[in-house]
């Protein structure tokens, strides 16, 4: 993102900001301070970020969305609580909660955060000028909180690995992702993210191209409860280890997390259900650690081989030919794609025994490896279609409108409030050309 002068973060555009129907809203309404004419009075009580409780500050006008965003992930810690409470044990709740409130709480957004400004993660300050953005900018908002993984998988900023193919068709965040999903709409109180049914799912899009009778043979022959898509369709992410949060001698909270590497696993499923019926999921390493919050209270997390550390993952670095897809054999008996005990440290054996093999699955009976199949049978190499159908892959934005900011400059373009590109220009429709990274011998990050 370009970089952006302070006072840019705070300049509200009078005149922009006057044909926006939220200027007939008093300032106080959500800020607080004192309607006076004295500054030192005026912003006696100010209220920088306005509260969470969206029923409090949008509600009134917004009563379709606000109650129900109380429950989306974006506003609470439900996703962390399930995660962390089952590791820990409710006599050291308090303890947690103590922690979360310096490192987890401001992570979570308010209405603002997404619709007038960028989240602190990024710096804050304002989006455009105070004026309310009705469908957020992907590089300004969503990708500011979900960048070290999301962003670098679907941009193709992982070096050696091509950009997302819903990328390359220009589907920003919201093709997929909902605003009745992402505020919570029509939705229990849910614990996870992977709570319920899949939201976006594959088959919402591919319905025809999926499981038996699709007419593709890989389809066909794995159905829809062996492996989820990903599982054929991703290619490496990345996998951080161990986070520990603290604070400095000015009390100000900060996190380090001892390193993270680019690569590709699969093990069985955790979450197996009726939802996601599969045996075999991508896997991601979370960097949790058994000290991770040892700054707050010596062993707060007891249960730490309750769960594992490798989770359910859905990687955002979709591409219709991978490695693995190419031959039976590039997935079948190749452990090296496999969360074996040789891909886990042995300290976290026992919490995740769940979800490792012994060893890839064996070939299918009958098969006859590439290698040895005659020339005209052979199954396609990729060769320079490897990441399908000839497709650029762009592994940087595209261009100013695309994502929303000019990045020539420290003064970001004016956007349209209705565009989710940031601009009132129709979003490309081709992908820029640009050559296609190769995969190295090291592929998977082994």
């Amino acid at each position: 993102m370009a970089p952006r002068e302070p006072w840019e973060r705070v300049w509200i555009d009078a005149e922009t900001y006057a044909s926006d129907v939220h200027s007939l809203i008093n300032c106080t309404e959500c800020h607080a301070g004192q309607s006076v004419d004295d500054m030192e009075t005026a912003h006696d009580g100010l209220i920088e970020r306005p509260a969470v409780d969206a029923i409090e500050t949008c509600g009134e006008c917004h009563p379709d969305v606000a109650p129900d965003s109380m429950g989306s992930l974006h506003t609470d810690l439900a996703g962390y609580d399930a995660a962390i409470y089952a590791r820990s044990s409710p006599d050291l709740h308090d303890e947690i909660e103590y922690m979360e409130s310096y490192h987890c709480n401001n992570c979570h957004a308010t209405c603002g955060d997404c619709h007038v400004s960028q989240p602190n993660s990024v710096g804050g300050g304002l989006l455009d000028g105070h004026v309310f953005v009705e469908t957020p900018p992907m590089s300004g908002t969503c990708t500011a909180c979900h960048g070290s993984r999301v962003q670098n998988e679907y941009y193709g900023l992982n070096e050696g690995y091509p950009s997302d193919v819903h990328f390359r068709e220009r589907m920003s965040c919201v093709a997929c992702h909902t605003g009745e999903e992402m505020h919570g709409e029509d939705m229990e109180t849910v614990a996870h993210r992977y709570d319920g049914e899949a939201e976006p799912s594959c088959i919402g899009c591919h319905e025809d191209q999926v499981g038996v009778g699709s007419g593709i043979e890989q389809h066909e022959i794995h159905g829809t409860e062996t492996i989820s898509c990903q599982g054929c369709h991703s290619v490496a992410y990345t996998n951080c280890v161990n986070c520990h949060v603290e604070r400095n001698d000015e009390g100000i909270p900060f996190y380090s997390i001892e390193e993270h590497s680019v690569g590709f696993y699969l093990g069985r499923n955790p979450l197996r259900s009726a939802e996601r019926p599969y045996e075999y999921v991508t896997l991601r390493h979370v960097p949790i650690d058994i000290d991770s919050f040892s700054y707050y209270g010596a062993s707060l997390l007891p249960n730490f081989d309750s769960r594992p550390t490798w989770v359910y993952s859905t990687p955002h670095n979709i591409q219709r030919i991978t490695p693995q897809n190419q031959a039976c054999e590039n997935c079948h008996t190749n452990d090296s794609i496999w969360l074996t005990s040789d891909a886990v440290v042995e300290e976290e054996w026992a919490a995740n025994a769940p979800v490792m093999v012994d060893g890839a699955p064996p070939l299918p009976e009958g098969y006859t490896p590439a290698g040895e199949a005659d020339a005209d049978e052979a199954p396609a190499s990729g060769g320079d279609d490897f990441w399908g159908g000839g497709a650029s892959t762009p592994t940087q934005p595209a261009s100013d409108s695309f994502w929303g900011e000019d990045t020539s400059s420290p003064t970001p373009a004016p956007s349209d409030s209705d565009s989710f590109w940031g601009s009132s220009d129709e979003a490309p429709t081709q992908p820029p050309s640009e050559a296609t990274p190769e995969a190295g011998s090291d592929f998977w990050g082994s």
